[in-house]
């Protein structure tokens, strides 16, 4: 990516989104980009953490394993989305695992950029500090609801919380996973999920189309979610 382009994708992200257009155009010529296929990693889980990326092209998805295997699906990020500040500010192994859904480009900003933006940019260290609150939010909520909502209700949840409309008013849920990995995001099994998906379609809630899951009653999916 060229400088500038850099420059305006950093400047549409919650993060850096405050600095000045000068600050922008600088941080831009220092940064790079890279580009990934479908299913590359951008880092393991464990790797040292001297950057935070900005997802700036694609989709990633960040997937934390267990010592015996297994994986959950964390999130889906799509363009302006970041990843990888906890290990940037303690300095501690990643985490989880980013890797590519579909062909994705992403910039790179260093530990040491950043740090040095933060020394003279009261802005930039609030911008961060709420990413920072928004994470643990996200981790304490997928924590209560893994302890007191059933499988249906997660799903219904996560479901509405990738709800876009498109034109004519139809709402299809963006997520770029597969059923083994939308299981994976809820904790369920693939065979799990893919009955409470057979019962919302059955139930009218939602329709199964080959690349989409088109939510049909919201009202009905948000009862489901709270149940």
């Amino acid at each position: 990516m060229h400088p500038n382009s850099i420059a305006v994708a950093l400047g549409q992200t919650a993060i850096f989104g405050g600095l000045g257009a000068g600050e922008l155009a600088e941080l831009g010529a220092a940064c790079r980009s890279r580009s990934y296929r479908r299913g590359q990693f951008l880092w393991y889980q464990g790797d040292s953490g001297d950057y935070l990326a900005v997802v700036a092209e694609g989709q990633v998805k960040v997937t934390a394993t267990t010592v015996r295997g297994d994986e959950m699906v964390l999130a889906t990020l799509t363009p302006y989305a970041e990843v990888g500040q906890l290990a940037v500010i303690d300095q501690g192994p990643r985490s989880a695992s980013v890797v590519a859904l579909a062909p994705s480009t992403a910039i790179l900003v260093s530990r040491p950029q950043l740090l040095e933006l933060m020394q003279h940019s009261p802005e930039l260290l609030d911008a961060l500090l709420v990413s920072m609150g928004r994470l643990v939010r996200q981790v304490t909520d997928r924590a209560t609801d893994l302890v007191y909502l059933d499988l249906g209700a997660r799903l219904a949840k996560l479901l509405l919380q990738h709800d876009r409309e498109r034109p004519g008013g139809r709402h299809e849920v963006e997520l770029g996973l597969t059923q083994t990995e939308l299981a994976q995001m809820v904790g369920g099994s693939r065979a799990a999920v893919n009955r409470v998906l057979q019962d919302f379609a059955g139930r009218g809630l939602i329709q199964l189309d080959a690349r989409a899951i088109v939510i049909r009653d919201r009202d009905g999916l948000a009862r489901r979610a709270s149940a």
